[in-house]
């Protein structure tokens, strides 16, 4: 079906120009400089301010890498209630916890500077 549509004159033609006003524009994802650019952030536990695909857009937006997994590459762990074995494990390793309010400082600080 796809192959008869660009088979019929008329209808490449109208792709033809519509592609001639199309003008796509690279995608520019804003960073702000933070404590946390270029760190790698786990969130774990319950998040009672906001949701975890929120958490994620702010930490990406200050230039830090959000895992699932804690590891020995993880440089910040944000721990809300009922964290388990990611706090457990953060704690093992010797990785920084902090909590949401914790978190909500440093986004905050970010957005003033």
């Amino acid at each position: 079906a796809l192959i008869d549509f660009f088979a019929e004159p008329h209808n490449a033609e109208a792709v033809a120009d519509l592609l001639t006003q199309l003008r796509p524009t690279d995608v520019i994802h804003e960073t702000r400089p933070s404590a946390v650019s270029g760190k790698t952030v786990v969130f774990t536990g319950t998040l009672e301010t906001m949701s975890r695909d929120e958490a994620k857009a702010q930490a990406e937006a200050l230039g830090a890498k959000v895992s699932g997994s804690v590891s020995a590459k993880t440089d910040l762990v944000v721990a809300g209630p009922g964290a388990g074995s990611k706090l457990k494990k953060a704690a093992d390793l010797g990785i920084e916890v902090i909590d949401e309010a914790g978190w909500a400082q440093i986004v905050a600080i970010a957005q003033q500077g």
